[in-house]
């Protein structure tokens, strides 16, 4: 039984079926995000992880996390996963499949009493030098394919009208690109500390392959480095299903890489088919860019609620200088009370200057209110009353925020 994207062909499969019908287990391959590749029939051990995976060719997230999180995509050699009743799963000896470092799959034998014997574990390994190879190979013969698809996915998310349009009819021609009435964009980032940039990139390959193999042709993944593009074009857009592929993403990336907090992404809006994607991707890149920016967006961050961060993300970082922070609130977010008065200054610019509603917002007596505001008149040496002051001061902090995060 294989699922839908055929990785590793019938070889694979036949591989796999030997090894179960060897042993008198369930045997399943799965992809590094532990959705499945292939399994064999069941021997009168299956449980109930194992029967969902196969009806639904995907365990679900909590099993997932589950698995990964017990460290299985950086161990060195097999092991035993642990079970969990609660999630109706057996323990499993697991083999992690890698080449090169890469780790490409994950072979799984249910042990629900923990009863391979050396022999049948020798034996368990020895397949799995086999799968590797397959699955490597399967890697290898996609690789010129997904490059030229890469290539030309690159073209329709560009700035330049022509080679969008070439791109698009290209795709279409060649039966893999299938239009939408909304398309929208997700794009996913990882910075790891621990890891190298094929490391990283090969983990944004599993993470975005493993999603796009579920709906082959409405979910199109990109991967450019250390940044990875999905691109929705499906028949019926669902912004909380766009939500949830992210989170999934986010989640199973960090647990790849090992470290969780060195992923965010962005959610671009919809926009009306392929022609117009670059829109939405040009807006994900700006939201993830504001997740990376901004802890208090969180790790996935919606274009559509960035506000006025939303204008200030299209700078470059590499103008992202503190040389662009208006001298007047560099004189206040430099003064010994500066983030108590900069905490202050920025509840007032956000509720229009009203003294009453910024004395409630911050639980302070009016007279103290005021005395604080003339602090900032002081140190800033603005006028507050003035209009263009206030979009100075309100902007200047905005700033700040990307340039000092956190």
């Amino acid at each position: 039984m294989t699922d839908r994207g055929r990785v590793g062909g019938d070889a694979l499969q036949t591989l796999v079926d030997d090894l179960a019908d060897e042993l008198r287990r369930s045997v399943a391959i799965n992809d590094p995000l532990v959705r499945v590749l292939c399994t064999s029939r069941h021997f009168g051990d299956e449980d109930d992880v194992r029967i969902r995976a196969v009806l639904q060719h995907d365990a679900g997230p909590d099993v997932s996390g589950f698995i990964l999180g017990q460290g299985v995509a950086q161990w060195p050699r097999p092991g035993t996963l642990t079970g969990d009743t609660g999630l109706g799963m057996s323990p499993r000896f697991c083999v992690p499949l890698r080449e090169r470092g890469e780790l490409l799959g994950l072979l799984m034998v249910i042990d629900a009493d923990r009863s391979l014997a050396a022999p049948e574990i020798a034996r368990i390994e020895q397949v799995s030098k086999t799968a590797t190879a397959l699955l490597h190979g399967s890697r290898i013969a996609a690789d010129d394919l997904r490059a030229g698809r890469e290539r030309t996915l690159l073209r329709l998310l560009g700035p330049e009208p022509d080679a969008r349009r070439d791109a698009l009819a290209a795709g279409i021609a060649g039966g893999w690109l299938t239009d939408a009435a909304q398309v929208a964009v997700t794009v996913v980032e990882a910075r790891p500390r621990a890891s190298t940039p094929e490391e990283t990139e090969a983990a944004l390959r599993s993470v975005l392959e493993s999603a796009a193999r579920r709906r082959p042709r409405r979910l199109l993944p990109l991967v450019d480095r250390t940044r990875g593009v999905l691109v929705h074009a499906e028949a019926r857009f669902d912004p909380a299903e766009v939500a949830r592929e992210a989170q999934r993403m986010t989640t199973g990336l960090g647990q790849l890489l090992g470290e969780p907090d060195a992923v965010v992404a962005g959610l671009g809006e919809p926009v009306a088919g392929l022609a117009e994607a670059w829109q939405s991707c040009s807006q994900a890149v700006a939201a993830a860019k504001g997740a990376r920016l901004l802890p208090s967006l969180g790790p996935i961050a919606k274009w559509a609620e960035l506000g006025a961060y939303a204008i200030l993300l299209r700078i470059p970082e590499s103008a992202l200088l503190p040389t662009l922070v208006p001298e007047p609130v560099s004189r206040l977010l430099g003064d010994s009370r500066g983030a108590r008065l900069a905490g202050t200054l920025r509840t007032f610019l956000d509720l229009g200057g009203s003294i009453p509603r910024t004395a409630e917002a911050l639980h302070l007596h009016r007279t103290s209110l005021y005395y604080r505001l003339d602090r900032i008149r002081e140190i800033t040496g603005l006028d507050l009353d003035d209009g263009r002051n206030r979009l100075l001061l309100h902007t200047g902090l905005l700033v700040a925020d990307l340039i000092t995060p956190g």
